[in-house]
């Protein structure tokens, strides 16, 4: 059983937690952290989510809800290392966006680490596959319909793109 701490609109803790699956109630809200790992060769990490999940096949940063007593930046480190095997401190990440959607808050950050695809180490229960991509390549799956369909990401997308290119 996973459970949630509950967050009011404000992003305040309710000093609730809430077990995941069961619906939510008017007012209550869950964290999520979505993590965007860029490479020493400017590449983009992307998984490919599992079939028997929403929006299955499609590709994606790494995320996932964050677990009672966690900070958003713990629930990153976390699920940034049980999706993919790397490890990460939590100062190397970097907050870009932040947003309240229906009933979830998403803090998204951004890490730049010397890895490549050998260092992957997927979770068969959340990811099938994995692979590192330009931005270009991004916006392309994007456009395409391939990436999941997150209406946030048009939000953002510039910070990363500053993230690989901070000079322009």
């Amino acid at each position: 059983m996973e459970l949630w701490d509950l967050y009011d609109e404000n992003k305040e803790s309710m000093e609730r937690t809430h077990v995941r699956g069961v619906p939510l109630g008017e007012g209550e809200y869950h964290l999520i952290s979505d993590v965007w790992l860029i490479n020493d060769k400017q590449e983009i990490l992307l998984t490919k989510r599992h079939p028997d999940k929403a929006h299955g096949l499609m590709w994606e940063c790494t995320g996932g809800s964050v677990q009672a007593g966690e900070t958003s930046l713990e629930g990153a480190v976390r699920e940034l290392e049980e999706e993919t095997g790397i490890r990460v401190k939590m100062e190397d990440l970097i907050l870009i966006h932040s947003i309240r959607q229906e009933e979830r808050f998403i803090d998204t950050y951004i890490t730049r680490q010397k890895v490549g695809i050998e260092d992957v180490v997927i979770q068969p229960e959340e990811v099938v596959d994995a692979m590192f991509v330009t931005f270009d390549q991004l916006l392309e799956m994007w456009e395409e319909g391939i990436v999941v369909p997150k209406s946030r990401f048009p939000l953002y997308k510039d910070k990363i793109q500053e993230f690989l290119n901070p000079s322009s």
